[in-house]
């Protein structure tokens, strides 16, 4: 089932249920699906509907941040509930001890040595740990590594 056809049919029972926030999170998904068919060529493949998602959630936490520092608690809790909603769709997130251990192989793979060489290894950590961990993490761990 397509991610449009899981998102109209939750859409339906959350209006059902008449649940605020889970329509709230499903709306903006549907809003973000459209927008990306008709500015696009057509049809979505998963890899782009998983970067589209990680987009919507990333737009929310910086959003959530900006909320906290302000104080605006009404506004951060809307956030937090419509994080929560778009997650369900993404792929499970690596664990910080398996995404360690995959970047690990993949600098031992590129020949990496110093942090000089975290182009190359970003690149292919990327492609391979696209939807399992979001970039700034991947980044985080991959300095951490070739600074040792």
């Amino acid at each position: 089932m397509s991610l449009e056809l899981q998102v109209m049919a939750q859409m339906k029972e959350a209006m059902k249920a008449k649940n605020e926030a889970l329509l709230r999170g499903l709306r903006a998904i549907k809003a973000a699906l459209l927008l990306a068919k008709t500015s696009g060529s057509g049809d979505l493949t998963t890899d782009d509907e998983i970067k589209l998602l990680q987009k919507l959630v990333k737009q929310r936490k910086d959003s959530l941040e900006i909320y906290r520092q302000q104080n605006r608690t009404d506004l951060a809790q809307k956030e937090e509930e419509e994080i929560q909603v778009i997650e369900t769709f993404l792929p499970k997130q690596l664990e910080a001890d398996e995404l360690k251990a995959i970047i690990q192989q993949i600098i031992t793979e590129t020949g990496a040595a110093s942090p000089s060489d975290m182009g190359k290894v970003m690149g292919v950590a990327s492609k391979q740990l696209a939807g399992k961990a979001d970039g700034k993490t991947i980044s985080a761990v991959v300095k951490e590594l070739l600074a040792n």
